[in-house]
């Protein structure tokens, strides 16, 4: 799987989050598998998105589109995103041993 992860700055998450839900379909079609949104705990307005692509290619072209352009500056995205394409290396979970005695 391959992954994008997203960090930018918006005006308002209440207003912003609707535009972004809007857009679920069009993210769907271009490859998009699911998606996570944090934030610092003290700054609600300064966005890490992190999508699951089905491709890389798909990713990078959905991207580069000029809908999600527009689509972000309705959104009220104020900065350049920073944009990191990723590919998975390992998967695991933490888990907890305990030593009988």
């Amino acid at each position: 799987m391959s992954h994008v992860l997203i960090r930018h700055k918006i005006k308002n998450y209440e207003s912003w989050k609707p535009v972004f839900d809007r857009f679920k379909e069009t993210r769907r079609l271009g490859g998009e598998k699911s998606y996570w949104i944090s934030h610092p705990s003290d700054d609600p307005n300064n966005l890490f998105l992190l999508f699951e692509w089905d491709t890389l290619e798909n990713a990078k072209k959905f991207l580069g589109s000029p809908i999600l352009r527009d689509t972000m500056q309705k959104a009220g995205v104020t900065e350049l995103p920073e944009v990191h394409f990723l590919e998975e290396v390992e998967k695991g979970a933490a888990t907890l041993s305990y030593a009988r005695t």
